[in-house]
């Protein structure tokens, strides 16, 4: 059997448009300027839209934060979609030791009434802002070199034609990419075929979000003892 022998194949965004025109019914001889500049558009808000659907694994990052004694309130990057989880680290020598901690909401933070008490963060509360913030309980009291560490789920790249630049997508999405760019595209350009990518679009989406998991154990047994005491 011959084959390729290679994995390379990794379409630029270019590509993808003609491809997503392609499946609208738009020829490339017939692609003008508007065109281009509306996939730009629809490319960008595709990824936007795929952000507020779910976790996007080759999104995810760690980001790590020294801890000031007495500071509550620390910066996040302004492209994090949402946190996943935190942690902190205490560092001692050459050894360090990992405690999680657990998210609050805003009205369960408010709810404490010593904001200023100081000791062993145990929880925070993300504050999706445009500029965000996440703001740590008790605040750190100082006792120990420790570090805010959190796995986080950032923005995609921006899609742009310049220098054949491709898509931040694994090579699982690519489909999933293609038939959603027609169908935002044929919303403009062919409304005669909108219905039929509609539903392209949503298959393909499922079955890329349902590879898009970690695969990991999971058990789950109920707490019964409370039945025999």
């Amino acid at each position: 059997m011959s084959t390729s022998g290679t994995y390379t194949f990794n379409p630029s965004l270019g590509e993808l448009t003609l491809y997503a025109y392609n499946l609208c019914g738009v020829r490339p001889t017939a692609i003008i300027q508007d065109h281009m500049m509306a996939a730009r558009m629809a490319s960008n808000l595709l990824l936007a839209s795929w952000s507020n659907q779910g976790v996007n694994l080759w999104a995810v990052d760690l980001q790590t934060v020294s801890l000031i004694q007495g500071q509550s309130t620390y910066s996040v990057p302004n492209d994090t979609v949402m946190i996943l989880d935190a942690y902190i680290t205490i560092q001692q020598g050459v050894s360090e030791t990992d405690r999680i901690i657990l998210p609050v909401s805003r009205t369960e933070y408010a709810s404490y009434p010593n904001k200023q008490q100081q000791g062993f963060p145990t929880v925070y509360w993300f504050d999706r802002l445009l500029a965000p913030t996440v703001t740590l309980w008790p605040v750190p009291d100082g006792g120990e070199a420790t570090y805010l560490k959190y796995y986080r789920v950032r923005r995609l790249q921006d899609s742009e034609f310049t220098s054949g630049q491709q898509v931040e997508i694994p090579y699982l999405w690519m489909d999933a990419f293609a038939y959603g760019l027609a169908h935002r595209l044929a919303e403009v350009w062919q409304p005669s075929v909108v219905q039929y990518l509609q539903g392209r679009a949503a298959e393909s989406y499922r079955v890329a979000a349902d590879q898009n998991v970690e695969y990991a154990q999971q058990y789950i047994s109920p707490q019964i003892q409370g039945y025999f005491r």
